[in-house]
């Protein structure tokens, strides 16, 4: 709506032009933004952040696996089924399958009632920690704020294509640990049920109802549930330590060629660091839970084998046996994966230690006049890596262009030696040190138990 119109005196008009009412959008400016949104990567989409499963989504699979799994949290359908099958295959049947099994006094097999028991109680409380870890973690950060995915458009191109790769490879892990063991399982209770019996109180017609094979299946079940969901952790935990380490090694290649600067460097670091210690705050509960829980079932199931004098068979302690390897394994899955990069994140001060000495000895030839130095060329590399499996080959290269002051660089030294921990315990560094602890503290508890046992035998 135009108000007003003048005529100054050298001669030009000034219109005053006054908009009223609703703003028009062109179907152009509607175009152009759906554009926009659509050249934006799905996994990078906000409207994609948690729950739905596309066919283009970097986490379809992992989505696709948890809804199998009945642990999809993303709506109030998902949360009450996810809780149904957790209190029918981590409670109810481990209960009803303690309570039920009976050895006929025909069978020439031992008594492997007590190790039966001593099993489900490990088995379910790993179960219920894991369980109420990933509630916790779905309703809280989701899947891709869990992975520290949406950070991922500012990684360079390297650090993009390895989380590609990471993700594709994350479930051999728990493909590795639960085929094996799910196979040995049902061996073992194919021989179990085929020589108990189940006995239900207040059923009328027992040989009518096939009840061996119908507790063969729910105790099957469980097995496979409570180790998948323990194990879906223990691997969720590890991804998040191997995607770490690849920002690790874009941090690396930071300080190679010739115009490596202190302040972008010190970003990433940080950067980095805050991801460490959000992620080591998240599954520091986890950790100890697990720790405490395995220490004691590992303990009690040491003193129960040697108190029994029985003869020990693969039918009256295959359970046993099994989830010992079981749960050490996912376990070890999970300190492994720390003490790595934990490891990665101490080695970054010697990295950068050595950075700031070429650069600084290269300046310092060049300022006295010797140009022919191989450093002025950028021919001085060196290997930053160490001769470790899980240490990338990294080569820095020197110029004698110094991009940045000698007291920058020696700040940026004195910064990396003060914050090189990687994932921590309530200030402990989660390191090879550490688990070398651990080590000596439980071989000195089984030591002192044998002694105990021997003496009194």
């Amino acid at each position: 709506m135009i108000n007003n119109t003048s005529t100054t005196s050298g001669g030009d008009t000034l219109v005053d032009v006054h908009c009223s009412g609703p703003r028009v959008t062109f179907t152009e400016e509607n175009d152009r933004s759906d554009q926009a949104q659509a050249n934006v990567p799905l996994l990078l989409q906000p409207s994609y952040a948690r729950s739905k499963s596309l066919l283009f989504d970097e986490l379809r699979n992992f989505r696709m696996s948890l809804r199998w799994c009945a642990l999809d949290h993303s709506s109030c359908t998902g949360k009450f089924v996810s809780y149904f099958v957790f209190t029918l295959l981590a409670i109810v049947v481990p209960v009803v399958s303690s309570l039920s099994v009976r050895v006929p006094s025909s069978a020439p097999a031992d008594d492997p009632i007590s190790y039966n028991k001593l099993v489900q109680f490990p088995e379910s409380a790993l179960a219920c920690i894991a369980f109420f870890t990933l509630s916790r973690f779905f309703k809280t950060y989701g899947l891709r704020q869990l992975l520290f995915l949406d950070g991922l458009q500012d990684d360079s191109l390297f650090v993009r294509r390895g989380y590609s790769r990471v993700l594709d490879k994350a479930f051999r892990y728990l493909a590795c640990i639960l085929l094996p063991s799910f196979f040995v399982e049902l061996a073992h209770k194919i021989i179990f049920f085929s020589t108990v019996r189940i006995w239900l109180p207040n059923s009328s017609s027992p040989h009518n109802i096939p009840l061996n094979a119908i507790m063969f299946v729910l105790v099957l079940a469980s097995w496979v549930y409570r180790t998948g969901v323990f194990l879906l952790v223990c691997v969720l935990f590890r991804l998040t330590c191997e995607l770490q380490i690849l920002r690790f090694e874009g941090l690396h290649k930071l300080f190679e060629g010739c115009v490596s600067d202190a302040g972008a460097i010190f970003r990433e670091h940080v950067r980095i660091k805050k991801q460490l210690s959000l992620t080591s705050h998240r599954y520091r509960i986890f950790i100890i839970s697990c720790l405490v829980t395995i220490t004691v079932s590992q303990f009690g199931a040491l003193l129960l084998v040697l108190g029994f004098k029985t003869r020990k068979s693969f039918f009256n302690s295959g359970d046993l046996v099994i989830w010992s390897a079981v749960q050490l394994s996912g376990f070890f899955l999970c300190l492994l994966g720390a003490a790595r990069i934990t490891h990665r994140a101490q080695g970054i001060v010697s990295i950068a230690t050595r950075w700031n000495m070429n650069v600084t000895s290269a300046s310092a030839r060049v300022d006295q006049g010797k140009n022919n130095v191989p450093e002025a060329d950028g021919s001085v590399a060196f290997n930053a890596g160490d001769s470790e499996s899980d240490s990338s080959d990294i080569f820095i290269a020197i110029s004698s262009q110094d991009p940045c002051s000698f007291q920058t660089r020696q700040a940026l030294v004195a910064y990396l030696q003060h914050n090189n921990g990687g994932i921590t315990l309530f200030g402990f560094a989660l390191d090879r040190g550490l688990l070398h602890t651990l080590f000596a503290f439980e071989f000195s508890l089984v030591l002192w138990i044998l002694s105990k046992v021997v003496v009194l035998s």
